[in-house]
């Protein structure tokens, strides 16, 4: 069973950076769309950023400008740089990933179990 594997969280102070990495937990066939998405306190989760294979990437606005997203194909590992972070940006941050974990499979969606990311005033 894929697992996606997350890190990088943690208590910023606002104007900070953080760089959060998420990488399958076992070997994999291929990783087609990755992303991250966000959930604040009594909010729905929200996209973030998503790159696909090929490195074409998406933003949620409230981020253009802020935040980084890039992969390495050779580890299907894909990252978020967050800087500039603000108070705003505090929320639990998850992974997600369109896995392949063999050749004969299908393609799956999977979800990282989220870290926490929190920013101070």
């Amino acid at each position: 069973q894929v697992q996606l594997v997350e890190s990088g969280g943690g208590l910023v102070q606002a104007g900070g950076s953080l760089r959060l990495s998420c990488a399958p937990s076992g070997t994999i066939f291929s990783a087609n769309a990755m992303g991250w998405y966000r959930q604040a306190p009594g909010k729905q989760r929200e996209l973030v950023a998503s790159i696909t294979s090929g490195g074409s990437t998406n933003y949620a606005d409230s981020v253009k400008g802020r935040f980084t997203i890039s992969r390495t194909n050779a580890n299907n590992t894909v990252y978020l740089q967050m800087n500039s972070l603000k108070p705003e940006d505090t929320a639990v941050y998850y992974c997600n990933a369109d896995i392949k974990f063999a050749i004969w499979a299908m393609r799956k969606n999977y979800w990282g179990q989220g870290t926490q990311v929190t920013v101070s005033s």
